[in-house]
């Protein structure tokens, strides 16, 4: 889990260079998936393709996320550009919802008004489809070391797309050996139940990440008490706060210490406990020799259940 900080730009540069052609692969077999679902009339083509659509443009925030994280931090963005992608995620999960729901309402339609569907033209499609995800697939599972959210996200995307496209493949055959038209919403309500999945996700982390939540792994309380435990010189842990800037934990903490011999070695002590456990690169750490006391001190203690109250 620990990320090394080379600041070479190589990493970053496979990323936006696989990204870019997966997005390409993606991007061009959508638009070949549209005009076969239209002509063919198959509706799970139709979802399959909003199913690529939403991986091109996952694909497409995930290479201007690695974009934005190239661009140094400024005195106006002391973090870079890095919460772009965040939002870029949220937005991409709010128009997921939106085509699933419009594909869901077409094929409650069809279930009345059932439309004949040519197997061979959506097979063709489908299998052209599902080699196409299988390409950017590998495109994106190769060079796996630096992989951050978002090409993580794409490849999870990739993945789903793929049993969209076996589905339309199934339901081809199935219409061309049976002629059950059925089968054809059908399996583009699983699809988009596939693809309301992977929204729902989306939505779920990079709200967290927009309204400053800590890591959804972190334990504060049990945070608290392992530094007071590794390091005895640590008497209290107050003020906590952890979230989040393009995925890199931040956290920044008030300590009551007994006043060391040594104060930097003390602070050192605290940043490599925090860096080495928990992955925190970036922490700012405030050390107090007297006891906390007012009403902000009880900010984390609340569900730690041992809160230490000081009245002067």
């Amino acid at each position: 889990m620990a990320h090394s900080h080379s600041h070479s730009h190589l990493p970053e540069d496979s990323n936006a260079r696989r990204l870019l052609l997966a997005f390409s692969v993606t991007a061009g077999f959508m638009v070949i998936e549209v005009v076969g679902g239209l002509i063919a009339s198959s509706l799970a083509l139709l979802a399959d393709a909003g199913h690529m659509l939403t991986d091109a443009a996952a694909l497409l925030f995930a290479f201007l996320a690695v974009q934005f994280a190239r661009r140094p931090p400024n005195a106006r963005h002391t973090f870079g550009w890095l919460r772009l992608t965040t939002l870029a995620a949220f937005v991409n999960a709010i128009a997921l919802v939106v085509i699933t729901l419009l594909i869901v309402w077409e094929a409650i339609q069809r279930f009345y008004h059932p439309q004949p569907v040519a197997g061979m033209t959506m097979l063709i499609i489908a299998i052209a489809g599902l080699l196409a995800n299988l390409l950017a697939f590998w495109i994106l599972h190769r060079g796996g070391e630096e992989k951050n959210l978002n090409v993580r996200a794409a490849m999870l995307h990739v993945l789903g797309d793929l049993l969209g496209s076996i589905g339309a493949i199934g339901a081809a055959v199935i219409i061309m050996t049976t002629g059950w038209m059925p089968i054809d919403p059908i399996l583009s309500v699983l699809v988009s139940c596939l693809v309301l999945r992977s929204a729902w996700q989306l939505l779920k982390e990079s709200v967290n990440e927009l309204l400053e939540g800590a890591p959804r792994a972190l334990d504060i309380a049990a945070l608290k008490r392992r530094l007071h435990r590794e390091i005895p010189e640590v008497r209290n842990v107050h003020h906590v706060h952890v979230w989040l800037v393009g995925e890199k934990p931040l956290m920044t903490l008030h300590v009551q210490v007994v006043p060391p011999h040594d104060h930097d070695g003390l602070l050192a002590r605290i940043h490599h406990f925090l860096q080495h456990h928990y992955q925190i690169e970036h922490a700012t750490v405030q050390m107090e020799y007297q006891p906390c006391s007012g009403p902000e001190c009880d900010l984390n203690e609340a569900q730690s259940g041992h809160a230490h109250h000081h009245h002067h």
